[in-house]
């Protein structure tokens, strides 16, 4: 658990812009948020189980939240207010609170970036269904998200997620979809680092890579190495990572100053058989800065987007079944999620349905971690 104190979320959201006229106004437009992310930090999935929560805690909650009528709020009225949002300020307002929550930053401070299609609102038709996050590997927060039509779309649109990153003194690892130079140079001009994956995208680039660790042994002073060794159930995986500064000075990608392989050994316990997987990469960090053992970690680590964002939306709060198609409300509701998946992490949470279902029983912690004290 982080002892440094949550940054307020209350504070944040405020800086959402109300949309509606005050005339027949029922519900301001912040503590209808703040129900929101208290519910689905409770486990609520959607709208209605949103509108339900308001419903089963009753009137002593809702008027901590800061809502002055004895009903919360229908799920047609939650559907109007989350139709009508700024969903572009919504996500400014998230990305400055989630800056704030890695204010303190450690080193090789390492941001993942990668796309994950809403799948049943995409089925249905709903814009820009395909979100493109960027996740603190340190922390397992959503840094900012950003919305695209679909996954084609992922890198020619990926300017506005890294305008909206602090990227000074981090490092921005993806998959090896963002592998190309315009992407490598907006990172290294916005002073950060990156490092990514080479496949048959950059044919020559990795064709040129590979000949480094082919001719190992001529360019040996130039190559430094780290493993490591994990079981997994029926599984043990070997990971043995080299690094060369062989190719500066003969490549034009952007800042480059090593190249990589990396080897998986994954053997069978049952069966003793083993099967090997050869990849490669290229990185801005120089070996001074990253040792071959410190990037083998940001490779694997990456995938923490992957585990403790993607997966946890999915099958915590069943994403991909969600229908909904109206306007940004899908991309709504992905904020709302990776909101309280963030401030379940950063209160220790592991299991974020255990944490859900802890959070569900003692409401106060919930009011507590978007900011609001026992006291109000």
């Amino acid at each position: 658990m982080d002892t440094r104190r949550v940054p307020s979320l209350r504070d944040a959201l405020a800086e959402v812009p109300e949309f509606r006229q005050a005339q027949g106004r029922r519900y301001e437009l912040l503590p209808v948020l703040l129900l929101c992310c208290v519910a689905v930090m409770c486990g609520s999935r959607s709208q209605s189980a949103i509108a339900d929560w308001g419903k089963n805690y009753g009137a002593k909650w809702l008027a901590r939240l800061g809502i002055t009528r004895r009903r919360a709020p229908s799920q047609p009225t939650l559907h109007r207010i989350l139709k009508g949002l700024d969903c572009a300020a919504l996500e400014r307002a998230v990305t400055c609170w989630a800056e704030a929550m890695s204010s303190a930053a450690a080193d090789l401070e390492a941001l993942a970036i990668d796309g994950k299609t809403l799948r049943g609102s995409a089925g249905q038709g709903a814009p820009e269904s395909h979100l493109i996050s960027a996740l603190s590997h340190r922390l397992g927060i959503v840094m900012a998200q950003l919305g695209v039509a679909d996954k084609s779309h992922e890198l020619g649109h990926l300017e506005p997620l890294l305008d909206a990153l602090v990227l000074s003194g981090r490092v921005v690892t993806a998959d090896a979809l963002h592998t190309h130079a315009d992407v490598a140079r907006r990172i290294v001009a916005g002073g950060g680092d990156y490092l990514l994956p080479v496949k048959d995208n950059q044919p020559r680039l990795r064709e040129d890579i590979a000949l480094v660790f082919a001719h190992a042994a001529t360019l040996a002073d130039t190559i430094t190495g780290a493993q490591t060794t994990d079981a997994h159930g029926g599984r043990i995986e070997t990971r043995a990572l080299r690094a060369s500064t062989a190719l500066v000075g003969y490549t034009d990608f952007p800042a480059h100053q090593q190249v990589m392989e990396l080897r998986r050994t994954i053997t069978e316990k049952r069966t003793g058989r083993t099967r090997d997987q050869l990849v490669y990469g290229i990185t801005s960090l120089a070996p001074h800065r990253a040792s071959a053992a410190e990037l083998l970690k940001l490779w694997r680590e990456h995938w923490h987007i992957e585990n403790k964002l993607h997966y946890v939306r999915d099958v915590t709060f069943d994403e991909d079944r969600s229908q909904v198609r109206t306007k940004r409300i899908p991309q709504v509701m992905a904020t709302l999620r990776n909101v309280a998946i963030s401030l379940l992490r950063w209160g220790g949470a592991e299991n974020i349905a255990a944490a859900c279902r802890r959070y569900a029983a003692r409401p106060a912690l919930a009011l507590a971690a978007v900011g609001i004290s026992r006291r109000e």
